[in-house]
């Protein structure tokens, strides 16, 4: 997105909406003129827990780790998670050359123990359909959707509507 779209997107979106930029290894020039405009980063890339730290220390941010099919989280996975001090974590994925937003869903079995000590998000081919399973599994602090409530490229009401309702109703069965 250019930079001059920021401040643009920023004002019209209504007091206490989070604005959340999504970031791959963004330049300092794209961090700063986020911050600046009130975004929250959301760094998806290959970004160091040193790059992601400075932003840290002054706004909050989530960090997008991104699932094998394969994936265990053992003490040493962890640990290197640990790195991103303060960060909020986000589960993605792994799709060979893509950043995310691939539609396809990963083993929520995995993150789930790391749900249970921390507040993480999920996302990754979430649908209507599933949200309730993934909810139901992991009990993640939120779920991040975009394809999975979307009609030919466009977000579609009716799916986002369903997708609100599958939240709402695997959260009271919890």
């Amino acid at each position: 997105m250019p930079l001059d779209a920021l401040p643009v997107l920023s004002l019209a979106v209504p007091p206490f909406v989070a604005k959340v930029a999504v970031v791959v290894e963004p330049s300092d020039e794209e961090l700063a003129e986020a911050l600046r405009w009130g975004y929250t980063l959301q760094f998806s890339g290959a970004e160091s827990p040193e790059r992601c730290s400075r932003v840290g220390r002054t706004s909050p941010y989530v960090k997008v780790f991104h699932v094998k099919s394969d994936q265990r989280y053992d003490a040493d996975d962890v640990a290197a998670l640990e790195a991103y001090r303060g960060a909020l974590w986000q589960f993605e994925t792994r799709v060979a050359g893509a950043s995310g937003g691939t539609g396809v869903p990963f083993a929520w079995r995995v993150v789930e123990p790391l749900a249970r000590t921390r507040a993480l998000v999920v996302s990754g081919g979430l649908t209507p359909h599933n949200v309730g399973e993934c909810i139901g599994l992991v009990r993640p602090y939120a779920v991040d959707v975009r394809g999975g409530v979307e009609t030919d490229g466009m977000k579609d009401p009716e799916k986002m509507r369903d997708f609100v309702n599958a939240v709402r109703a695997a959260d009271a069965q919890a």
